[in-house]
């Protein structure tokens, strides 16, 4: 059951979930507490507000943060959802954002923390590991200079994002929610799909 495939169709869905940020993003600007209600905020989710697991991929803190998710998405989801098929990449895309909020909400319930969680990061942090699973030997330019296979570009930001988790350096930055984003995507490549991520990465 778990891995019953869908039949394989493209539509292009990628262009609408950036359709659907970048209209959530300009009604941010228009109803101030549209934000309040969408994103992710432990205290309101306690008190029923469930939807925001899922919202809150779809609010964003300013004009660079909503361009460098929706750019990551444009330039990695396309390849995913093609390589997929757009009924597979939306149960990815969904499942592990909502998953790595969940698991965000989950630590600040236990550090009693309340912040107020937005961004497509988790999901997309998922969408370049698949990137990375599908297309192993081909090169990301990091600033358009570093030439880096696609698996060494997404186990070096995984690497960054635990060690800035750890010393805080970059306080702010929802590192959490990448990582559960990139764990989550790892389990469903095993779970869902039957890959082995790390045996992708090796050519195997």
């Amino acid at each position: 059951m778990l891995r019953r495939s869908f039949r394989y169709s493209f539509n292009s869905v990628v262009f609408y979930i950036i359709g659907v940020n970048i209209l959530v993003f300009l009604a941010q600007n228009v109803f101030r507490g549209l934000t309040l209600y969408l994103a992710m905020i432990p205290s309101l989710v306690l008190k029923g507000w469930v939807w925001q697991f899922v919202t809150y991929m779809f609010v964003h803190q300013g004009f660079s943060h909503i361009f460098f998710n929706m750019l990551g998405l444009l330039i990695f989801g396309t390849y995913v959802e093609e390589q997929m098929g757009s009924k597979e990449f939306l149960l990815y895309y969904f499942v592990t954002g909502a998953l790595a909020g969940i698991i965000s909400f989950g630590f600040y319930f236990f550090t009693k923390t309340d912040p107020a969680l937005l961004g497509a990061s988790g999901a997309i942090f998922a969408v370049e590991l698949a990137f990375a699973v599908f297309y192993p030997d081909s090169r990301v330019y990091i600033w358009g200079i570093l030439p880096l296979r696609a698996p060494v570009m997404v186990l070096g930001y995984t690497a960054l994002e635990i060690f800035f988790a750890i010393t805080r350096m970059r306080q702010g930055v929802a590192h959490l929610t990448h990582l559960s984003g990139f764990a989550v995507g790892w389990l469903y490549f095993l779970i869902r799909l039957g890959i082995n991520p790390w045996r992708a990465f090796r050519g195997r």
